[in-house]
């Protein structure tokens, strides 16, 4: 248990100056309004604001942001006002504390607009003043450690926006010490087999892991003196769980093919003794090709500056060595935290905007998007870049994520180049636009008058700037083109009618037409009947008589689209599912390929040209980029009518260790939770790792959980992951 005392103690220790009377009454005041008030654990609340303190403390930060995490809550639980908090404790905690409950005060109808609103203000708080966020993250640290008392459902939830939201920001701002212990928690949470599964292994590994971390600390400490190389400490350490596990995802590698599973790190006094560090550690061991990177030259955005380098020794497998001044571990550990420290008193951001050039960026496109989806895939893409330095003809040095593209080169040099963009040359030679860039590269973009984006450019390009500035000018060529497909519905339908159109303009009705069906302008209207969101028969309906109407109907074939939709109903045997689309009764719908949704994964509808209502899953990775414009977007639901035998075939794909027996201990695996195999293939490939594709029969969503958990529970499966139609993974 925390004690005021033990945060009071830590800040004088590294701030004897400081204001400890301040930092007593906000812990007095805390402790008087939050008296009778218990967190679910059933422990006082004030022990949370009292944990928060103390991580503030131990990122030794100021006096009055360990005093706003004392307070961080007090206006938004308790009856004291923000006026009364200035009046006690200053204008600056009181600005701080306002921040926070800024943040925290958001009520929105879904969990996108809910996290999209949260970063927003999270992003324009940092740029006024960076504690808001650091106080913010400690809130959330301390939530994560304590979540086991919440149920279930919110256990996950908020495991997942720490993971898509604040485990990235911690990244951002150089937070690596947050960063990581957050992605453990919220990966135990999200994922206890997997947590658990990878727990199991390391810790069997351990013993052997520490050993040889002990005999590589040794050798050096041995090694680095007789070359003159000053060395303040060497650390050792083991790569943190969710870490391990992502990058066991990404690359479908054994855990023995983890290049840096164990690391060293060199603290010297200077970077001459990091540089000259290196050539002690590969004269000791053999260097791995490739796996040099010097982030002290070329820092990273988020202040990161160290050498790593992988090499294989006498300890039986590679591992990494990482070399950094003490200064550089500091901030590698606390990022922004530490690099507050030498600002105190004055707003970082504003003192020094090199250093947060790429959060000026941030704030500048968060404002130009307004769709809550669409924010947050970019967002993750943003805040979490492996950097490429490229030059304009003139010299100009242009930062661009890892992968970028010439397209997005023109788009960071300006809006206009990129949307009269045409090709690019690198290095002088004519490139595809798809070419990725690369360090040093010059790239000069060639441009054209009659140069427009086109849809192939969303698959291609990686910044949020150059995807916004697509997206929006395709989405307005699309509702041009809508507006045109939908006057021309309105009037053939008004022809068929016998309306004047032009007359239901003028006097009103069509926009009072419009708001019944709820769109706010006439516009909007049409542009939902050239979409096919709504038919111009059911608007116009109501200016005739229901008799006149009947007539004409009785006169006029159904149109194509009832008639397929009536079809399908009538003579496809679809089993007990259906999918319901709201406000459209006769429609064609149709599982996309792509992701193949089953029955219980959350789905969304796209109207497509012509095809009918195409059903995605929600994270589906190809309904981002066809999806450009949202109003051919459309609400879907599944509709269990009976209790039925519905499956749907899935095909997973598991890499496993080669050895005898393991195909027929997954198939018996599956077999017990009474689940059908359709065919199943095997193989050992190249690396020495077995491949085992299999498909079966899946009733839902919960059916091919538990498959997959049974699955994974199977010694020596690796990986498992679903594939889609195109042969690519969906883990």
């Amino acid at each position: 248990m925390i004690r005021f005392e033990d945060i009071a103690e830590k800040v004088e220790r590294y701030h004897p100056n400081a204001d400890l009377d301040l930092l007593r009454r906000a812990y007095l005041l805390s402790a008087q309004m939050h008296k009778g008030q218990v967190r679910k654990s059933g422990e006082p609340y004030l022990m949370h604001p009292l944990a928060v303190a103390y991580i503030l403390a131990e990122m030794r930060l100021d006096v009055i942001c360990v005093t706003t995490g004392l307070l961080h809550d007090v206006v938004e639980d308790t009856h004291v006002t923000l006026e009364e908090l200035e009046q006690q404790f200053g204008p600056e905690i009181a600005h701080l504390v306002d921040g926070l409950t800024k943040i925290s005060n958001i009520e929105y109808t879904s969990r996108e607009d809910r996290q999209a609103e949260t970063v927003r203000k999270m992003l324009l708080a940092m740029v006024d003043d960076i504690r808001v966020v650091l106080v913010k993250l400690a809130d959330r640290l301390h939530n994560m450690r304590t979540l086991d008392y919440l149920p279930p459902e919110k256990r996950a939830a908020k495991a997942q926006e720490t993971l898509d939201i604040y485990a990235p920001i911690a990244h951002r701002l150089g937070m690596g010490k947050i960063r990581g212990e957050l992605e453990d928690l919220s990966f135990q949470y999200l994922y206890p087999d997997d947590y658990q599964h990878l727990k199991s292994i390391l810790d069997q590994r351990r013993p052997a892991l520490e050993a040889d971390l002990a005999h590589v600390r040794a050798t050096l400490q041995e090694k680095l003196p007789e070359h003159n190389v000053k060395v303040v400490e060497i650390q050792g350490r083991i790569k943190r769980l969710y870490s391990l596990y992502r990058k066991l995802k990404e690359r479908a590698i054994s855990i023995d093919q983890v290049y840096d599973l164990m690391a060293v790190r060199v603290i010297t006094q200077d970077i001459a003794d990091c540089y000259a560090a290196v050539g002690v550690v590969h004269n000791i061991w053999k260097p791995i090709p490739g796996r040099f990177k010097d982030w002290i030259g070329i820092p990273r955005n988020n202040l990161y500056q160290s050498l790593h380098t992988s090499v294989v020794g006498d300890i039986g497998h590679p591992f990494e060595v990482q070399i950094r001044t003490a200064e550089m571990h500091k901030i590698a550990e606390e990022g922004i935290a530490a690099h507050w420290r030498y600002k105190e008193g004055r707003s970082a951001v504003k003192e020094d905007p090199e250093t947060y050039a790429w959060l000026k960026r941030l704030v500048e496109w968060q404002q130009e998007v307004s769709d809550s989806r669409e924010f947050l895939d970019e967002l993750k893409i943003n805040l979490y870049p492996n950097e490429v330095y490229a030059y304009t003809p003139k010299g100009k040095v242009l930062e661009l994520p890892r992968g970028s593209c010439p397209i997005d080169f023109a788009y960071a040099i300006h809006s206009d180049v990129g949307q009269h963009c045409v090709g690019a040359k690198v290095n002088g030679n004519i490139v595809k636009l798809s070419y990725e860039l690369k360090n040093g590269d010059v790239v000069e973009i060639l441009t054209s008058p009659n140069g427009k984006p086109n849809r192939d450019w969303l698959k291609l390009v990686k910044t949020a700037r150059a995807r916004n500035k697509i997206r929006r000018y395709l989405v307005e060529t699309e509702r041009q083109r809508s507006l045109e497909i939908g006057r021309k519905s309105l009037e053939r339908e008004a022809d068929r009618l016998k309306l004047n159109l032009r007359k239901l303009i003028e006097t009103g009705e069509l926009s009072r037409a419009a708001q019944d069906h709820g769109y706010q302008r006439d516009e909007d209207l049409i542009a939902a009947i050239g979409y096919g969101k709504l038919e111009a028969r059911n608007v116009l309906a109501k200016f005739v008589p229901p008799s006149r109407l009947s007539e004409l109907d009785a006169r006029t074939p159904a149109n194509g689209l009832a008639k397929v939709g009536r079809l399908v109903k009538k003579y496809l045997r679809l089993g007990p599912d259906r999918i319901q689309v709201r406000g459209i009764d006769e429609v064609l719908v149709f599982r996309a390929r792509c992701c193949s949704p089953i029955r219980g994964e959350k789905i969304i509808g796209y109207i497509t040209r012509g095809k009918g209502v195409a059903i995605h899953r929600a994270d589906c990775t190809n309904a981002a980029n066809l999806m450009i414009n949202r109003e051919r977007i459309i609400d879907v639901d599944w509709v269990i009518e009976t209790e039925g035998t519905t499956t749907y075939p899935v095909t997973l794909s598991a890499t496993t260790e080669n050895r005898p027996g393991i195909l027929a201990n997954l198939t018996t695996a599956v077999a017990e939770i009474k689940t059908n195999i359709r065919e199943s293939h095997a193989h050992v490939g190249a690396d020495g790792f077995g491949r085992i594709t299999i498909t079966l029969d899946v009733h839902d969503a919960k059916h091919l959980s538990r498959v997959m958990r049974a699955i994974r529970n199977v010694s020596g499966v690796i990986s498992l992951e679903r594939l889609v139609a195109n042969g690519e993974s969906d883990r």
